[in-house]
């Protein structure tokens, strides 16, 4: 075992608030993720080192790496190496201290508890004392961040969090089946009804006014109601390049998690 290695599924904007949190307390993270990752909030995603080959957010860069060991050279830098590793095949090399789940997948796919001496979950989907050690509440509320020992966090709502009133309108969906071209940047204010992008010939609109908080990587290819990105009303544009509350919440609970465990 390698203790201080933390080994995190998934580089999304709510992992990150977790793999920033852990690198700036002195672990070593390394980031497992797929060939073509759909995050939204590629601003604040590690997951975006896949596409631009680096990322640094608030301070703490992360690169792409091809292999084990130089994902390994990475760590002797103080580097956070981001792999594409989707079935997780590199953890019994890597033989990591704790292991989280922050896929955010709203079910299990395939972490357990045997995996490292340390195994968290992100959401819905896990059952801490079963399959993991602990699973952290991802759903805003009173409850966000708390860390559950024995149990499950709630339900999945598949409502999306209320900003300013707006919940359901202020996310982008794909309006068809195709490969996704933008026009807006994370970043641009934008009117209700401006065009954003395109899937094939099919106009993406701007559901609400505000600031593009999040739009994928041009050239996915999406389905029909596909969530391609986000509007936020607030129009903070600082907003769109720092971790969100949420997830430094979560991220709290998944250091508390640790050293509970630890003690």
């Amino acid at each position: 075992m390698n203790k201080n290695l933390v080994i995190v599924r998934g580089g999304g904007d709510i992992a990150s608030g977790t793999i920033h949190r852990l690198s700036k307390c002195g672990f070593k993270v390394i980031v497992l993720e797929i060939e073509k990752p759909t995050v939204i909030r590629r601003t604040v995603s590690f997951a975006n080192a896949i596409y631009e080959n680096e990322i640094t957010i608030e301070g703490v860069k992360a690169v792409r790496v091809n292999s084990i060991e130089e994902a390994k050279d990475k760590l002797d830098g103080n580097i956070i190496p981001v792999l594409v590793d989707e079935y997780c095949d590199s953890i019994d090399r890597f033989q990591p201290e704790i292991v989280i789940d922050g896929i955010l997948a709203k079910k299990n796919l395939g972490t357990n508890k045997a995996i490292a001496p340390i195994v968290i979950g992100l959401g819905p989907g896990f059952i801490a004392n079963k399959d993991v050690h602990a699973v952290i509440e991802t759903n805003r509320g009173h409850n966000l961040g708390r860390v559950i020992y024995d149990g499950e966090t709630e339900k999945n709502t598949g409502i999306p969090g209320n900003i300013e009133g707006y919940s359901w309108e202020r996310v982008i969906r794909s309006p068809g089946i195709g490969v996704i071209d933008t026009i807006s940047e994370i970043g641009d204010i934008v009117e209700k009804g401006d065009c954003v992008g395109y899937v094939n010939d099919l106009p993406v609109l701007a559901p609400i006014s505000g600031v593009v908080r999040g739009l994928i990587k041009a050239g996915i290819e999406v389905t029909k109601n596909f969530k391609i990105g986000d509007i936020d009303p607030r129009g903070k544009i600082d907003y769109c390049f720092t971790i969100s509350d949420k997830a430094r919440a979560v991220a709290g609970g998944v250091l508390e998690a640790i050293l509970t465990y630890r003690k």
